[in-house]
């Protein structure tokens, strides 16, 4: 039975009472994500933070963090991390252990591997154990420090820290806190070439141009020498970094290990006999089966030949630890390229058998490994299996899965079912919709769920829809935004959760009344529009080098010869087409101060920007330019509210004036993050010009951010993308004291100020005219 909402509040009350609304907030986001058995483990799991009493915000950065890491590594990653952390309870702050929360969704999507991040949270407790003071200013950097170490490296790095500053608390906050030179020392002394997390995509795009199908790919740590990739459970793993081989790159490296191991995947097909082997003949014999798949991957794709070759070591190389080693790599050289041979006369000949039954023997491995282990021990050298898993051979696996006959049980169930079933959402017509079974006492976690693509309205027609009379507010699925960190000087990833709330409706006829008694404001505004509504086809006469001959001046000219005189050669017109190619986007911030009456009226900010934004809609669609008015509030980063009162391809008609009478004010300006997400609307739009208009009455705040200047400092650093991506940004701003900090986040004549917030309904169209002419 999947726990509700309501139970899950009530059970919450009493040790959580401010948690109400992210509950609510968390429930409808977890339901589409995860299964109903994940969903009630994660909400049991808020239920136990809670009762820790280390503070609300753990029971936030948890709900906010499990399911990005459950849709990277897994819903049984929401158990293991939470009982992770919770281990850490008794050993650190709740400050702590929100912030380890919030790591987990960069790590999740760095690792994409649940084993890799146990290893992780380990890691974590060990240095709580050993290195508490550094716990804190580690997981402040911790998003630079996966971006450039690999889990190995990451380990390594805090496990010199650990040692190395044990008894030093300042050294401990300085090293861990990335402002030491030894900190930055080891960071580049573990930083390796290329990272799996890098390359993933590629790889497994690579893989699917080779063989039409996907194949599943892992990170494993690889922090020993003797590394190699392998094949278990029908996944593929892969180091987590990679180094330079020679002149090969690091991502070269990775294909040439992939590709191995796809071919095994393709073409080892069953397992062999190993009854009477002893270890080191069957390493022979994966040596072989190596080979053999190789081979038949050759004949289909012989780029992939060239690419093996490449990692064979060569004359120049040292010498390896056995001599036998370097007898069996130039056996691989010449099982991979039949041009080549070796010394070994015997080995020629094995190498002959082996390509003359590659392609129709499957089962050649065997017989071959076998003679291969009698004819080195015939020559008495036969090194230990120790000495060879040395050979250096860097692109093979361990051939691990080769011996384990439950692997090739396992091949039809080759990247097996989630582990829950996903909920279909499915459109259907107006007929079937009312005509098929209904299930009255389905919930949200019902398998299938039929939506109709238009509004159902009752028979007693009153103009309102059983989704408007019944239904719940359609909230979408969050977006998830980085935000600035302006004292690491780095975006924190996934920081910001926004979701798109609905616009609520009031009465168009306010918004019509409210124009009629603006009249005088009105005609002011239709001269604004009479001065910027393009003109049309309109002829420039005169011209030296125009499209066609101008009658009058050609006439002007001929006079002017008869008379004897000079005459104006500019005799030839062009026919222009003026348009204006601007797309606008009003961003109106709705936080709670909206709702202060303006001094020396009975009126609301939120009244005037109503009544301003109802006026320049007017203004806009004379003229003709496509707009969209969208709002915003927050109440923190996990619940920035974002509401569109008229989109682009939108009439300003009576739905859009509806939505602009219910516009209210609450919560706090989390401006940054809403400005990103108004700014993904306009990037979708084709004019050459694109225009993000925001009105505030205050500078950037919210309730979880104490440092005035983070906000601040993050919506700038959202003004310069937005820069760089071709939209322009301007602020009015109604804030008389504005001038302290408008200019620095928006620049230098990317702002006004209104004083008198009395007049906004005035100023504004003309200022958008001004802007845009």
């Amino acid at each position: 039975m999947t726990i509700t909402l309501e139970a899950i509040q009530a059970e919450l009350a009493p040790v959580a009472p401010g948690l109400s609304d992210l509950i609510q907030t968390a429930y409808g986001d977890a339901a589409r994500q995860l299964s109903p058995t994940a969903l009630e483990d994660l909400f049991e799991g808020a239920c136990g933070l809670a009762r820790l009493g280390k503070g609300t915000a753990v029971v936030a950065a948890y709900l906010d963090a499990m399911p990005m890491v459950a849709r990277e590594c897994g819903e049984d990653a929401i158990r293991d991390c939470r009982l992770a952390v919770m281990k850490l309870a008794s050993m650190t702050s709740g400050e702590v252990l929100a912030m380890t929360f919030a790591s987990l969704p960069t790590a999740a999507s760095r690792f994409s591997d649940a084993e890799l991040l146990a290893v992780y949270l380990q890691l974590l407790h060990r240095l709580a154990a050993r290195v508490p003071r550094g716990l804190r200013p580690m997981l402040g950097h911790i998003d630079e420090l996966l971006n450039r170490l690999t889990l190995s490296g990451l380990r390594a790095w805090a496990e010199f820290g650990a040692e190395a500053h044990q008894r030093n608390l300042a050294a401990q906050a300085a090293y861990f806190g990335l402002e030491s030179q030894d900190s930055r020392a080891v960071i580049e002394r573990e930083r390796r070439g290329t990272l799996f997390v890098d390359v993933q995509r590629r790889l497994a795009a690579y893989l699917r141009a080779f063989w039409g199908r996907d194949f599943l790919l892992r990170p494993t740590i690889s922090d020993h020498e003797d590394f190699r990739c392998f094949i278990e459970d029908g996944r593929m793993h892969l180091p987590d970094a990679a180094d330079v081989h020679g002149t090969v790159s690091g991502l070269d490296v990775y294909r040439a290990m992939a590709a191995h191991m796809a071919a095994h995947l393709i073409f080892t097909t069953r397992p062999p006999s190993i009854d009477g082997l002893s270890p080191a003949e069957r390493f022979l014999v994966g040596f072989v089966e190596d080979a053999r798949v190789e081979q038949l991957t050759i004949k289909r794709f012989p780029g992939l030949g060239r690419l093996w070759r490449s990692l064979m070591p060569g004359d120049a190389s040292p010498p390896a630890t056995h001599p036998t080693i370097t007898v069996l790599e130039r056996f691989a050289a010449a099982l991979l390229d039949p041009a080549a041979s070796s010394s070994d006369a015997k080995l020629n000949l094995l190498a002959t058998r082996f390509h003359a039954a590659v392609e129709h023997d499957p089962d050649i491995s065997l017989p071959l490994g076998r003679a291969l282990a009698d004819h080195l021990t015939s020559q008495k050298a036969m090194p230990s299996l120790r000495l060879l898993e040395r050979i250096r051979l860097p692109w093979r696996d361990d051939n691990r899965f080769y011996w384990q006959p439950e692997h090739f049980d396992r091949l039809e169930m080759f990247g097996g079912a989630a582990s829950g079933q996903a909920q279909i959402r499915r459109r259907v017509g107006l007929m079937k919709f009312i005509n098929e079974t209904d299930v009255e006492n389905a919930g949200e976690d019902a398998q299938e769920v039929w939506v109709l693509g238009t509004e159902l309205f009752p028979y007693e027609d009153d103009g309102v829809s059983y989704n408007q009379r019944e239904g719940r507010p359609q909230i979408s699925a969050p977006v998830h935004y980085p935000e600035w960190d302006y004292q690491m000087q780095t975006l924190r990833p996934n920081w910001v959760m926004l979701r798109e709330h609905p616009a609520p409706r009031g009465a168009p006829v306010l918004i019509d009344t409210m124009l009629a008694e603006q009249k005088a404001v009105g005609q002011r505004v239709r001269r604004i529009v009479d001065q910027l509504r393009p003109q049309g086809l309109q002829r420039v006469r005169r011209l030296e080098d125009g499209e066609e001959l101008d009658l009058g001046a050609a006439v002007d000219a001929m006079v002017m010869l008869r008379l004897g005189r000079q005459p104006d050669a500019r005799i030839t017109m062009r026919n222009v087409i003026h348009r204006r190619d601007l797309a606008a986007l009003i961003l109106i911030d709705l936080s709670e101060s909206t709702n202060e009456l303006v001094h020396g009226s009975t009126r609301t900010v939120i009244d005037l920007t109503r009544e301003a934004c109802a006026l320049l809609s007017t203004a806009i669609s004379g003229i003709g330019d496509p707009f969209a008015i969208h709002g915003f509030a927050s109440n923190g980063r996990h619940d920035v509210r974002y509401m569109r009162f008229k989109d682009f391809d939108q009439r300003f008609d009576a739905d859009a004036k509806s939505k602009l009478a219910g516009m209210s004010g609450g919560l706090s300006t989390r401006m940054g993050a809403a400005m990103r997400h108004a700014g993904r609307y306009l990037a979708q739009r084709r004019e050459g010009h694109r225009l993000l208009l925001v009105i505030t009455d205050g500078a950037p705040a919210d309730v979880d951010e104490r440092d005035p200047q983070h906000l601040r400092m993050d919506t700038k650093k959202a003004v310069e993308d937005l820069r760089a991506d071709g939209i322009r940004t301007y602020c009015l701003s109604l804030d008389p004291l504005a001038d302290r900090y408008v200019e620095r986040i928006f620049g230098s004549g990317g702002f006004a100020v209104i004083d008198q917030v009395g007049r906004l309904p005035e100023r504004l169209p003309a200022l958008f005219g001004t802007i845009t002419r």
